[in-house]
């Protein structure tokens, strides 16, 4: 049971950046795939979220136009498209499997989480 983040660094404001979570096969095909993140001395907050069938997809509010989920079900990867970062973005960012919600209760399996750092 394995998710896998990578993609994660330094990259100044504005700027875009691509994240991939590679996960074990069972896990993937079963669940909605989500990111969630977390910055310094804040709650773990939700991103977005993708359905198992690809059907469906929802962001929070704070990056809906900048953000963008896919997911390749061929190759058991997730990925979160990141356009037009800024210094809030800043995060560990984390992928996760389970039921398609918003919250982080909702999914049983996690990423050991990749670190995001926007620079102003």
């Amino acid at each position: 049971v394995q998710l896998v983040e990578s993609g994660g660094g330094l990259v100044q404001a504005g700027g875009s950046l691509s994240l991939s979570c590679a996960a074990s096969g069972s896990i993937f095909r079963l669940n909605a795939m989500a990111w969630f993140r977390q910055a310094p001395g804040k709650e773990r907050e939700f991103v977005a979220a993708i359905s198992g069938s690809i059907i469906s997809t929802f962001y929070a509010g704070s990056v809906k136009g900048r953000f963008t989920i896919s997911r390749d079900n061929a190759k058991n990867t997730v990925y979160l498209q990141m356009n037009s970062l800024k210094p809030e973005d800043t995060a560990v960012y984390y992928c996760a499997a389970g039921a398609y919600s918003g919250r982080p209760a909702q999914y049983d399996y996690w990423g050991q989480g990749t670190l995001v750092t926007v620079s102003s």
